[in-house]
Parts: C-alpha cells; sequence; structure tokens
C-alpha cells in the first residue's frame, strides 16, 4: 500500500522560515494562503532557496515558474502535492 505525503501550509512555514526568515510585519502564522509572496516579503532568490529545500526533503523537481514571486503559498502548495502525487515521487 503506498501513502502519499501531503505538503501542509506548517510544512511550507517552516521550510520558509529555514530558507529565509520573515520580516517583522508579516505574521506567517495567519492566513497567508492567498497572499502573494511579494507581499510577504519573499523575493525571488528568498522563494529559489525554499524551493530548493522542498525539493531536496521532499525529493520533487520544481519549475523555476511555481516559484515566482505572483503565486501565492496556496498555489505552492497545490503545485507540490501535484508533484507528490506522481508515481515517480512515490518511489523515491
Amino acid at each position: 500500500m503506498t501513502t502519499t505525503i501531503q505538503f501542509t501550509l506548517d510544512d511550507l512555514r517552516r521550510i520558509l522560515l529555514e530558507a529565509a526568515g520573515a520580516e517583522e510585519s508579516v505574521d506567517l502564522g495567519g492566513d497567508i494562503l492567498e497572499t502573494r509572496f511579494e507581499v510577504l516579503g519573499y523575493e525571488s532568490l528568498a522563494l529559489l532557496e525554499t524551493g530548493s529545500r522542498i525539493e531536496r526533503e521532499y525529493g520533487i523537481v520544481l519549475d523555476d515558474d511555481d516559484l515566482g514571486d505572483e503565486i501565492t503559498p496556496g498555489d505552492l502548495i497545490d503545485v507540490v502535492n501535484a508533484q507528490l502525487s506522481l508515481p515517480e515521487a512515490q518511489a523515491a
């Protein structure tokens, strides 16, 4: 029986803090699912580092388009979970 791993908002919060920290004015504990990363204070380099950490930890590959500052945490969570549901990811 194969169990699919789910990437959650809590996972993303942890990795964002590890990769780039957080601005004092941003409450990552709040409702951030639909807030663009740019508004949350994460520029492209911070998102690339976040993406690299996600790839290493979860054994997936993200496209650069998946990490643009116009996307939201909810968008990124959806992309990661879509990758995790692929048969190749489950074998990793």
